[in-house]
């Protein structure tokens, strides 16, 4: 009796509907951002595609928000110069209640072995690219970047669907 029932049961498993699969909530790195925010920027087409495609979700995090703000307010900052403290911190604040926005807290150590191994980091140029994937591994979600050089196996559990290239 419990060997059919198992059968039975076996039998009718099916994929899952996909109706309710919801996508993985996107980290937008600082240079994802900077291209939303400046039409001038070499990528901010494929930034504005990406997060104008259906049921895009995302996350800051307090490092992205501050660099944003601090990246687009440099006195050398493009042909226009800074844009603007008070700009920029509405604009992002337009950005995160406009769209499907969740914020994370910084709550990854570097310290913490389990989060990176070190033996796979090559430079001091991957640290924030290597935090960030981290924490967005540790929220279930994925890194968005144009950074092609990020090495997702320096982070433990992160697989090729943590890390988004546009």
């Amino acid at each position: 009796m419990v060997k059919s029932r198992l059968r039975k049961a076996t039998a009718e498993v099916r994929e899952p509907d996909t109706r309710y699969l919801v996508p993985a909530r996107c980290l937008l790195d600082v240079n994802v951002w900077v291209a939303l925010f400046d039409d001038a920027h070499v990528a901010s087409a494929r930034a504005n595609a990406f997060i104008d495609s259906p049921d895009t979700r995302i996350a800051t995090c307090p490092l992205v928000e501050n660099a944003v703000i601090r990246v687009l307010n440099l006195p050398s900052y493009g042909r226009r110069g800074a844009l603007g403290l008070q700009r920029v911190r509405d604009q992002l604040k337009l950005a995160c209640t406009s769209l499907d926005h969740e914020f994370w807290p910084d709550d990854v150590s570097l310290r913490d072995d389990s989060a990176v191994d070190f033996s796979r980091v090559h430079g001091h140029n991957q640290i924030t690219d290597l935090y960030l994937l981290a924490l967005a591994v540790k929220h279930g979600g994925a890194l968005v970047t144009f950074d092609q050089n990020i090495p997702f196996d320096a982070v433990r559990g992160a697989g090729s669907h943590h890390l988004q290239v546009l």
